[in-house]
């Protein structure tokens, strides 16, 4: 998900299942299909080389199998991405932050001069469940700077 040198397919296929994912998320609905992401941290061949070798006995495929069959259970949610590893657990999601409206105009120094607000993570939105509630955080922007 957040990248590996050398692994630049990886990562874009990576990503590509979390879009896939958010988009058969929606889709499913209608059947109550439920579909989520793995981010699975596990000892293979091509992780070999990024991991000191002493860690290989913690990475194993069986150590990310509990959250795989959850994920699976009638009990799970959906669109969610589970990161599991060597018997810990995290979620991940993709945020946005506030963000600011920068008139009817703006140039690429106005984006510039107020990157700082604009990429302030701390104030981040809850992970959005759709692409329309992105459009509608754009519009709400809008309209807080014209009050």
């Amino acid at each position: 998900l957040y990248g590996n040198f050398g692994q630049a397919n990886y990562g874009a296929a990576k990503l590509g299942v979390v879009g896939f994912m958010n988009t058969l998320k929606l889709e499913g609905q209608k059947d109550n299909i439920h579909i989520n992401a793995l981010a699975p941290v596990a000892w293979t061949r091509m992780t070999e080389n990024l991991m000191p070798a002493e860690m290989e006995d913690m990475l194993t495929p069986e150590r990310v199998t509990p959250a795989v069959v959850f994920m699976c259970s009638e009990g799970a949610p959906t669109g969610k991405i589970i990161c599991a590893g060597a018997g810990a657990y995290t979620s991940a999601a993709i945020v946005e932050t506030k963000g600011m409206y920068l008139g009817e105009n703006p140039s690429a120094e106005d984006v510039a001069e107020n990157w700082e607000a604009i990429s302030k993570i701390d104030d981040a939105a809850k992970a959005l469940f759709q692409g329309g509630e992105q459009t509608g955080r754009m519009f709400e922007l809008i309209q807080e700077a014209s009050k």
